[in-house]
């Protein structure tokens, strides 16, 4: 069963990927050391997913490493209008969004197929 709907590729995900990309030199007791970078993508996932599944799924997917998953679960937000109708309400879906940190070195191209 498929419990990825979609990569988010937003402009804020787009700057977290970017920003955890790229490894980090930092000074510390005059020493100079580096963090080593370990990208983070972000994915539109099914409710009923839980962490193993969707970890399982993009270690399928794009023959990469995963070392961390986090997920978030977002309510439909709700909104009304007025028409000449009259007032209409309504709601967006709910969503889960999971977050998957991969192995240094790893990387997803979403636009390879393109």
């Amino acid at each position: 069963m498929a419990f990825i709907i979609k990569p988010l590729v937003t402009e804020k995900m787009t700057s977290i990927t970017d920003k955890t990309s790229e490894d980090k030199s930092y000074k510390w007791k005059g020493q100079v050391r580096t963090k080593k970078a370990t990208p983070k993508y972000g994915f539109i996932v099914r409710p009923e997913a839980n962490k193993l599944e969707i970890k399982a799924e993009v270690e399928s997917l794009y023959n990469v490493t995963v070392i961390d998953v986090n997920t978030m679960r977002y309510a439909g937000k709700r909104s009304s209008r007025y028409t000449k109708d009259g007032l209409i309400k309504g709601q967006r879906r709910s969503f889960k969004k999971a977050i998957v940190t991969l192995k240094e070195g790893d990387t997803i191209d979403f636009y390879s197929n393109i």
